[in-house]
């Protein structure tokens, strides 16, 4: 069998742009009007990975040990997550911002045998007792108080004195990583990453997006930043609070695009639409972004007009469509949205997210909240009509880690030769031209006395409001019936007396249009509740709670 490992991109890049940043990490002004920063180059991080990998193996951190990795954005994350790569080590992955109580699941099921963390880290997993019965090795990011182990000061040394250190042979279908999901539609499931899942994934996004070494990028989510050096770009890691993007310093994001020529940045539509409105006001320009994708939520048509102005005419931003445990499925640009599928959006019909790629195979079934355990071709739906979105193919991954019931509801097998089918969890259709459209989360879907509706579609109809920044369908359980019920946020600076005539207008709105008209009861809310990750996904579940609480 021939091996397959993500990490071997690496050495590749340093052997063919050895002299080439590969990491940049900007500290602050240099006092001359420029930007100070600390950097790897692709020669020295292979190299310190390198060291780091073989000072890992030599404390017990080898291949198929799974190991948290708790460190935040910087040059030591990025040698870390290479070198457990190298070993064949299985690292996880999950966001410190989805709370206490869900970090302690998540890692009591991941049941990790080493722990590398930041001082905080260590000091949360003892207070919490995280994964203390399967923890056997510890690895401290900066200076080991009273928690025992090794410092990564210490397994460098260990490293350094290794010659010639060769990485794990690791197969296609080997487990390369648990990555956790957001939670953002329930507790966060841990998704199992193989390294051939993992190439797929860097072979479609160069393909897709025609990116070329020595590139420059920007990303704003630290994970997608591991993409930048496997493709040969400079990753240039802005200073954010990386679980606030929602709420980024516009000047974070647009001064290094600038200092260091940025030709690709990543943000969730949060950071997008929060840049954008700076850029806007001010007249900013970033000329040298080829591109901006942009994923986690869809992307208003107004933010993308917006942030399209600092751009060239040549540049686009990409909204790619996919989920953690399938990534990417499609993918549309900003010009095809502006000119042709916002307006069919507005109206109602969904969200398109471009048609899926080539060596994807996408099909629409009957909407079902059970398990499907054998795939046939009468599940699927005709082009118009709305359903599930599943999909096969080899960046799809193949189960979650000891969530056995989990994987059954998401998973459909095909045949007798291991294939299957991924059920997305949203819903949506493909129209006549092949396109994707999305019409929101299965799970949020409110179905009445009166028939089912679409979170997606349903909500364009009240967003179309001037006032409205966003909003949500929720169903909300009254005298035995659901009732559906729309909460809206408004756009900030709204003054309160105006309230009162923009509900009887968001009426008038909803009354108007078939899909909403049995729409009678609209919520103001001050702030929306978002996952931790992009700011951008609606906690429907929360709102509904509180709509409920509202009488």
């Amino acid at each position: 069998m021939t091996s397959v490992n993500i990490a071997s991109h690496l050495p590749a890049m340093a052997a063919k742009q050895p002299d080439t940043a590969a990491v940049i990490l900007p500290t602050g002004s240099d006092g001359k009007g420029g930007l100070s920063f600390q950097q790897f180059t692709f020669k020295e991080l292979n190299e310190r990975s390198d060291a780091i990998a073989a000072g890992l193996e030599s404390i017990g951190v080898k291949r198929g040990v799974r190991t948290v990795l708790m460190v935040t954005p910087s040059l030591d994350f990025f040698a870390l997550t290479f070198a457990l790569f190298k070993t064949g080590a299985v690292p996880v992955f999950v966001d410190p911002g989805m709370g206490v109580k869900n970090l302690g699941k998540c890692l009591e099921e991941a049941e990790p045998e080493a722990f590398i963390g930041i001082p905080k880290a260590h000091v949360a997993r003892i207070l919490m007792g995280w994964a203390k019965p399967t923890l056997k090795t510890l690895v401290t990011v900066g200076p080991r108080l009273f928690w025992g182990g090794t410092t990564l000061k210490a397994v460098i040394a260990k490293g350094e004195a290794v010659a010639d250190y060769s990485m794990a042979e690791t197969q296609a279908e080997e487990v390369a990583a648990i990555l956790f999901t957001s939670g953002s539609t329930g507790i966060p499931k841990g998704v199992v990453y193989t390294h051939g899942t993992f190439a797929d994934q860097v072979e479609k996004i160069r393909r897709i997006y025609n990116i070329q070494p020595g590139e420059i990028d920007l990303p704003t989510f630290p994970l997608f930043a591991l993409f930048a050096p496997a493709l040969g770009m400079t990753a240039v890691i802005p200073q954010m609070d990386f679980k606030q993007p929602g709420s980024v310093d516009p000047l974070n994001i647009i001064e290094p695009i600038r200092f260091f020529k940025a030709t690709t940045m990543f943000g969730s539509p949060a950071l997008v639409n929060r840049v954008g409105r700076y850029g806007e006001a001010n007249g900013i320009e970033l000329p040298t972004l080829k591109r901006v994708i942009s994923a986690g939520a869809p992307v208003p048509p107004v933010v993308l007009e917006r942030f399209s102005k600092m751009m060239s005419d040549e540049a686009e931003i990409v909204t790619p469509y996919g989920a953690t445990e399938c990534l990417p499925v499609a993918s549309i640009g900003s010009k095809e949205i502006i000119a042709d599928t916002q307006f069919e959006t507005k109206a109602g019909k969904g969200v398109c997210v471009g048609k899926p790629f080539e060596d994807l195979d996408v099909r629409i079934i009957h909407i079902t909240d059970d398990p499907i355990a054998k795939w046939t071709d009468e599940l699927t739906l005709p082009a118009g009509e709305i359903g599930e979105i599943t999909v096969k193919g080899a960046n799809a991954t193949r189960e979650y880690f000891n969530r056995e019931s989990s994987t059954k509801l998401a998973k459909i097998q095909d045949g007798n030769d291991g294939s299957f089918w991924h059920r997305m969890g949203d819903v949506g259709y493909l129209d006549d031209a092949g396109r994707l459209w999305m019409c929101g989360r299965k799970s949020h879907r409110v179905i009445t006395g009166k028939g089912t509706l679409f979170t997606i579609p349903c909500e364009a109809i009240f967003n179309n409001h001037a006032h409205v920044f966003r909003s949500a369908l929720v169903g909300v359980k009254r005298g035995g019936e659901v009732e559906p019920v729309i909460c809206v946020e408004l756009e900030a600076g709204t003054p309160a007396a105006e309230q009162g005539r923009i509900f009887k207008e968001l009426l008038e709105l909803g009354a108007a249009n078939d899909l909403t008209r049995d729409i009678k009861t609209i919520l103001f809310h001050p702030k929306f509740p978002v996952d931790i990750r992009h700011n951008a996904k609606i906690f429907r579940e929360k709102l509904a709670v509180w709509a409920e609480g509202r009488g």
